[in-house]
């Protein structure tokens, strides 16, 4: 069959003639990787063709309609014969008479990671990192027919962030030019101009003329612009002169782009351009401009898209920049014209043209013109950072200024690092770091932060550390005997970003969070800065005892057993009354996620005092199980090593009557996550025609739960019954959609509405309790509209008491008061979708 391995680079060389084409001569490459590129190619039939990288050629399929953004629309791709990798940047034109003649450019490159099936076997997921396609594709071979010589497969976009709906504008229309040139693939038929040349959407002409921008000035490109501050206020600016931008979580940067020439320049004019690697530089210099300066952040967006610095850090440090994106909030400059002294409506307007709305590398920031408090409060409750309110006729003024305002959704802020604790667990990494700030010269202590370091980062930071140890406390004011304990003192020379949930009485950290090093600023300009909007409610105080505090929980996030503790006290009159005095399940990690997890319900050897042990009326001659009636409790579970907490949903005052109804929608593959919306609201609905409340949380994995609070009168059998017949309801009326069986070979494409949660001894995740899986995902109980704003696994230890701080309601508070005795049947046929 065409394009199948075995045929090598011999079918392409037999079928071109290299005095004649300038195409390369077919030779098989020696490296490994994983680039791709698509090639616009007007031959007889314009098409497009795909080439992925592996082992050592280019695998290409001619795709007749172009590539899709579209999620789930099937595009014909004819699998071709192999293409060397040289071929990957060929762009011209191909003399008539030849094999393939018509002129072909260079649409999109990138690199391709391999996320599931096989090549050989006709089945291929993939993510796209290029600069105009990103996320998940399937490549999927169609049977062939008798007789039929070309071997067609179908090339389908996946549901994912970078998916786009059907009335979206088309990609191939959007962008139809060369990322090499420029061109589009009919001027490289005419013969333009072969110059290289800033890449420019052909169609639309996005960039505004430049006498079109008010008060710009001709002027050649100034030297580094110092970048322009936002002064910290407890609560956001009033008035329509204001408008309000998301806070981003990354390195602020200025991009300068002269020819073809890209720097990227920190705060105080560092050359960081080598520091993130090519993609984003590239993307920038493909933007359709001769000239510009742009104020941004890079970032790197973890979990559900929120940016987050720690994991900017982390890859960093492990020198990954595949997630790196880089968010233009401001342009300075712009093909000769200086645009400082124009409006910032006008210079954002600008900026907009130039960067455009599409996803990719280099993104426009955009804005909100509505009240500043409404998007604080959006963005909190998002547990975003914050907000950036500037004024909208204001020019770019560089310094600190009125103009620009920041408002916090909790407590951050830069100080300087004067000295560490080895960890308790290991002498190769730091256990905690003691903190300061100055105030006129002297340096003042403020606490330690032990938690928020990642394995690897705690490892780097305690061998820089140790090559800066002095003799001498470099604070100001002798520390008290606690706060000196086991600290080794260093210059203070490096700055760490902190986030803490509020300022004690007597001005120390409380409930700190290492987030990262900020090399991009001098620590002897870190100040102590106001502190949050309003303080955050004071914790209750735990007194059970953590043995090796500093242990390491969940590696990547850098959590350890007091920053586990730290949460949970913080969250502690949220989750009491969905584990107090309850039987449970506990998942211990020992180790952390990645060691040796086990599910206990019994008393253990040298199980805390504070842990209660209590007895199940029916299981006459077991151990006694585990309950928990206090903090105390709760602590005691957290020293034992427990990150999941799965409760039963009666207690242990009446172990056979259920106060609660968990429905569990479990997404099998390539269930997209808006269909997992619908089958929870679904699910509420047979619920309220049954006379029930519906809440619905996060269960921290890939689905939601869909909990219903109960009058305890109907016994456990009777409970399990309604469940079971409410699962298989939804199934028989659309089998496409949900299926009630646990069998996997069936939830393929489909939502297994999971009953058995409801029945005597089963249990299901407690609301606000942590999962044990990579990203510290927590079970989030959310208000129905926010579930498509967020992503199943978006909520985590990290990010949730931020949330839970500006929330004005909380949307689980009529819980309890909500229960209703179970009487009425779920709704049953007649409601097919």
């Amino acid at each position: 069959m065409a394009g199948t391995s075995g045929a090598g680079l011999a079918t392409y060389n037999d079928k071109r003639d290299f005095t004649k084409t300038a195409e390369p001569r077919g030779r098989k490459a020696k490296k490994a990787g994983h680039s791709f590129v698509i090639q616009k190619h007007a031959a007889t039939r314009l098409h497009y063709d795909l080439r992925l990288e592996m082992d050592g050629v280019l695998k290409s399929w001619a795709v007749t309609k172009g590539p899709s953004l579209v999620a789930g629309e099937k595009r014909l791709a004819v699998h071709v014969e192999d293409h060397p990798l040289d071929y990957g940047t060929f762009e011209g034109t191909i003399p008539k008479g030849n094999y393939g003649a018509g002129a072909v450019i260079v649409w999109d490159r990138g690199t391709w990671v391999p996320v599931d099936g096989d090549y050989a076997k006709g089945k291929l997921e993939f993510e796209l990192r290029g600069q105009k396609l990103s996320g998940r594709w399937h490549l999927v071979r169609m049977r062939g027919k008798r007789g039929e010589t070309r071997e067609n497969w179908l090339l389908i976009k996946a549901e994912d962030d970078a998916a786009r709906p059907a009335d979206a504008p088309d990609i191939l229309t959007e962008r139809p030019e060369s990322l090499k040139t420029g061109r589009t693939v009919e001027e490289v038929a005419e013969g333009a101009d072969e110059t290289p040349k800033p890449a420019r959407p052909k169609a639309a002409s996005r960039v505004r003329k430049d006498a079109a921008i008010p008060r710009a000035k001709k002027a050649p490109m100034p030297d580094f612009v110092e970048p322009a501050l936002a002064a910290l206020r407890p609560a956001p600016p009033t008035g329509a002169k204001w408008l309000h931008e998301v806070k981003f979580d990354g390195y602020r940067l200025q991009a300068r782009l002269e020819g073809q020439q890209v720097r990227l320049l920190t705060r105080s004019g560092l050359d960081w351009t080598d520091r993130f690697g090519a993609e984003v530089t590239d993307a920038l210099r493909a933007l359709p401009a001769e000239a510009f300066i742009i104020d941004g952040e890079l970032v790197v967006e973890a979990g559900a898209g929120a940016s987050d610095f720690s994991a900017l850090q982390a890859d960093l440090s492990e020198g990954r920049n595949e997630r790196f994106v880089f968010y233009a909030f401001d342009l300075l400059y712009l093909n000769g014209q200086d645009l400082r002294a124009a409006p910032l409506l006008a210079r954002k307007q600008a900026l907009e043209d130039l960067v455009g709305s599409r996803p990719g590398r280099v993104r426009y920031s955009g804005h909100f013109g509505e009240a500043g408090a409404m998007v604080l409060r959006h963005a909190c409750r998002l547990s975003l950072e914050g907000i950036i309110s500037k004024e909208a006729d204001a020019p770019y003024r560089s310094g600190r200024g009125k103009t620009w305002i920041k408002s916090k959704c909790s407590a951050r802020q830069e100080l300087v690092v004067a000295g560490y604790v080895p960890s308790t667990t290991s002498d190769k990494l730091v256990g905690s770091l003691a903190l300061g700030v100055f105030d006129d010269g002297r340096l003042d202590y403020v606490g330690r932060v032990g938690t928020g370091f990642s394995a690897a980062v705690a490892r780097n930071l305690r061998d820089r550390l140790d090559g800066m140890r002095i003799d001498d406390s470099p604070f100001a004011d002798k520390l008290a005997a606690d706060a000196a304990r086991g600290v080794r003192f260093v210059r203070p020379e490096l700055v760490a970003e902190v986030e803490f949930r509020a300022w004690t009485a007597d001005g120390m950290l409380r409930h700190a969070s290492f987030r990262g090093l900020r090399e991009d600023k001098p620590a002897a300009e870190v100040v102590r800065e106001n502190g949050p909007a309003k303080p955050a409610p004071q914790a209750p105080r735990r007194r059970v005892t953590l043995t090796h505090p500093d242990r390491i929980y969940w590696p990547d996030e850098g959590i350890t057993k007091e920053g586990l503790a730290d949460y949970y006290a913080q969250v502690w009159p949220r989750i009491a009354p969905f584990i107090v005095g309850r039987p449970l399940a506990l998942l211990r990690c020992p180790s952390g996620i990645d060691g040796q997890k086990f599910f206990q319900k019994h008393a253990w050897k040298g199980i805390s005092k504070h842990i209660a042990l209590v007895k199940d009326p029916k299981a006459k001659g077991e151990e006694p199980m585990v309950a928990i009636n206090d903090l105390d409790g709760l602590m005691a579970l957290v020293q034992s090593a427990v990150l999941e907490i799965h409760p039963w949903g009666s207690t242990v005052a009446d172990w056979d009557r259920p106060d609660t109804i968990t429905m569990d929608l479990d997404p099998g593959e390539g269930v997209a996550w808006d269909a997992v919306i619908a089958g929870a609201q679904e699910v509420r609905q047979r619920l309220t025609d049954a006379g029930l409340a519906a809440f619905v949380k996060t269960s921290g994995g890939k689905g939601l739960h869909v909990v219903a609070p109960l009058v305890p009168k109907a016994d456990w059998p009777a409970v399990k019954t309604f469940a079971k017949e409410l699962a298989d309801a939804m199934a028989v009326d659309a089998p496409g959609a949900y299926v009630s069986t646990i069998a996997k070979a069936k939830r393929k494409g489909r939502i297994l509405i999971d009953y058995l949660r409801n029945q005597r001894g089963m249990t299901a995740v407690a609301a606000y309790s942590t999962r044990a899986r990579p990203g510290a995902a927590v079970s989030m109980p959310v208000a129905w509209e926010e579930l498509d704003q967020i992503a199943p696994d978006y909520f985590t230890v990290i990010n949730t008491p931020a949330r839970l701080d500006a929330l004005t309601r909380d949307p689980w508070e009529d819980f309890r008061p909500a229960a209703a005795p179970l009487q009425a049947k779920p709704a049953a046929k007649g409601r097919k979708r």
